[in-house]
Parts: structure tokens; sequence; C-alpha cells
């Protein structure tokens, strides 16, 4: 016998490109039933036709990197895979249109031979343009260009009604957010390709040496491209900064800072293991932690005071922003109760904590964050 709905998913997305679900077809622990694989915006549009006519929850998915992030879904019958939306056209001036399913390692890659780039740098390294997208994925950096969302000229995206259309929203920015649907390409800014890149890092023992060092930055007019602060636990972490820019002028820059640090700070043409990436896996709950620089010092020791001492801390400090590791044992009591007496060190100081990832079985139990508000 066959399945009625699959053959219509095949004859809209071709032989072998529509299948029933596998043991990895997962979001958050809950099983897919199919999985379809378009290759274009109308394929794209008709599938998510279809799923409205059957009543189908469906999910886009990309490399699967923060496919399990925000809340639990009730159920997920159709995955929408992206992998076949892919490619790069228009980037002959300042913005480039990037197909959804499109890595963006694979974007940087093919813009580096005209010597441009997208200045982004999602932290997850598989990430699609399109999942970078959809959770507004930011980098060390935001500092100079921005969020991913603020960089996006327009997006096209198939709704859930099975039509395509495009946005521009409001003062060139497209409400990502707002759109119900799935999205298969995007018109992102493009920047000229830095000469040098140089990284500069100092050690620090506790989030009260970060402060200062944020502080003397913004004091002493810095001004650098990245600014990271990475504080693993016990023993201290280190602070490092970015800059960019021609050879001369980055060497000045480097100069004076590590003149101003003493010492002997460690100066890279490449950066540190962990730069831009999440301190937490798959297999921990992650916290994203939102707010102005000046209070991050306060809130990184309410948070050790909390959950203890040996929760790994790691952020764009520069930006207000924090994530943090709790390890996979925590109960969602546990949970419950580090994220409540955060939230009340945060509430004086117009800060914001929400949970983004977890394993499934935490994330049924606790209240995760809407993917909307990491915008």
């Amino acid at each position: 016998m066959t399945d009625p709905l699959l053959d219509e998913l095949v004859g809209i997305c071709g032989p072998g490109f529509a299948r029933p679900a596998r043991s990895v077809d997962k979001v958050a622990g809950q099983d897919a039933s199919l999985v379809a694989v378009p290759a274009t915006a109308r394929s794209a549009a008709a599938v998510l036709r279809l799923a409205a006519e059957h009543g189908l929850a469906v999910r886009a998915r990309g490399a699967g990197s923060k496919i399990d992030w925000g809340r639990r879904p009730e159920r997920v019958d159709l995955i929408i895979d992206t992998a076949r939306l892919n490619g790069m056209w228009n980037h002959e001036g300042d913005t480039a249109t990037v197909a959804a399913g499109t890595p963006v390692a694979a974007v940087q890659a093919a813009l580096r031979l005209s010597g441009r780039r997208l200045a982004t740098d999602p932290p997850s390294p598989r990430a699609t343009v399109g999942g970078m997208l959809a959770v507004n994925e930011s980098g060390p950096l935001r500092l100079r260009f921005a969020s991913p969302a603020a960089q996006t000229v327009s997006v096209e995206y198939a709704d859930s009604s099975g039509e395509v259309r495009d946005s521009d929203g409001e003062d060139g920015r497209p409400g990502i957010a707002e759109i119900d649907g799935v999205l298969t390409a995007a018109v992102l800014r493009l920047e000229e390709l830095p000469a040098a890149r140089r990284w500069i890092g100092c050690p620090v023992a506790t989030p009260a040496d970060v402060s200062e060092l944020i502080t003397r930055a913004v004091a002493e007019e810095w001004e650098p491209h990245g600014m990271e602060a990475d504080l693993p636990g016990p023993g201290g972490g280190t602070f490092v900064l970015l800059f960019e820019g021609d050879e001369t002028e980055v060497a000045a820059r480097v100069k004076r800072v590590a003149a101003a640090w003493g010492g002997e700070p460690v100066t890279a043409p490449e950066p540190p293991p962990w730069w831009g990436r999440y301190p937490f896996g798959r297999g921990d709950v992650g916290l994203r932690i939102a707010a102005r620089s000046r209070d991050l010092q306060a809130v990184a020791y309410s948070l050790r005071d909390i959950a203890g001492p040996t929760v790994a801390i790691r952020g764009s400090v520069g930006v207000g922003t924090l994530h943090a590791a709790l390890p996979p044992e925590t109960t969602a009591n546990r949970v419950r109760e580090i994220v409540s007496g955060l939230q009340q060190v945060l509430v004086g100081r117009r800060g914001r904590l929400a949970v983004v990832s977890a394993p499934p079985e935490l994330a049924a139990e606790i209240e995760m964050i809407e993917l909307r508000h990491l915008f």
C-alpha cells in the first residue's frame, strides 16, 4: 500500500526528496512523520499548502543546529528540509541574494574570492542562512555591524497558505520574526573583507575584571570590532578584543591596547577556540542573558551565587549579551529556581533572561523562550 499524502509530497518535491521520517527526524524529542525537501520557493509553498489542507504541524530545518531551541512543539507531522534551497546570486554589488538552506560558511567562502563577506558570524558552525535569520543568531561582529536581521534588506518566504511572498518590512528591516511560513531566500548586505584581523587577549579572574576592561575600552575609545569574554568556571578566564582594518591601523590599535594592559597580552591572527561559540552543547541547559554592559558584573556574580561557581559564562559583553551553561543533570525544579532568582536581579536593571536550549525531557517541564523574542 502507498501513502497518498507521501505520494503528493513526492509529486511536489520529486522522487527521493520526500520520505517517511527516520529516527533522527525529531524536534525537541518529538518524532516527525514525514520529511519533504523542496528545491524551489514555489515547491516549498506547495508543500505548505498541502500541509494546511491536511492540518499538519510543520517545522522547517536547515542544518538542525538550533531546531530544538525554544518552546517544545505539541507535535511535528512534517519537517521541511531546506537543503536544496541552496545558492547565491545577484552578488555583484553591495548586497547578495542567498537561498535559505545555504550554509553561512559556504557563502563566506564564495564571497572571499571577490574580497567581500557577510558581516555575520553565527556561533553555530554549521548554521544556514535561514537558520541564522530564524533566530537572529549573532556573533562577536554584532558589536560593529548589528544583528543579522538588521543587515537583511528583504526576505522571500513561502507562507502557510501556499503563496510565495516578499517582505522588506519597515525602514528596510523585514519582520522576520513575524513570518508565518518558511524562509526561502534573503537579500543581505555585504561588507569589504578587511585586510587584517587581529585578536588580543587578557586573562581575567572574575566578572569584576571583565567589567573593568569593558569600562576602559569604552572610556579610551578603543573601538574594537568584537569584544568577548569567556569565564568557564573557577580559575578565571579570558577577555578578548578583535580589531579589523588595514595592516597599519590594526597594528597601531593592538599596540595601543597592549601598552594599556601591560604585562604580556596574547595577540594572534586567529581567534581562540571558544571565540564566538556558545558555552553550552545540545545536552546542556542554555541560558541567554541580556543586560546593560555596566550591569553584567552584578548579573554574572548573581548567577554564580544562585547556580554555583562552576557555571560556564561566555558572551558578547560589548553588546550586553551573555550565554551560560547549566549541566544536563540540572533538574526542572532547579532550573526554575535559578531562572526565578536571576530574574529578580535583572528586573531592576532592565535585563532579560531566557532558557533557549534544554534536553527534550527538561524542555517539556520548563518555560522556554519564544523564538520571536530573540529579535
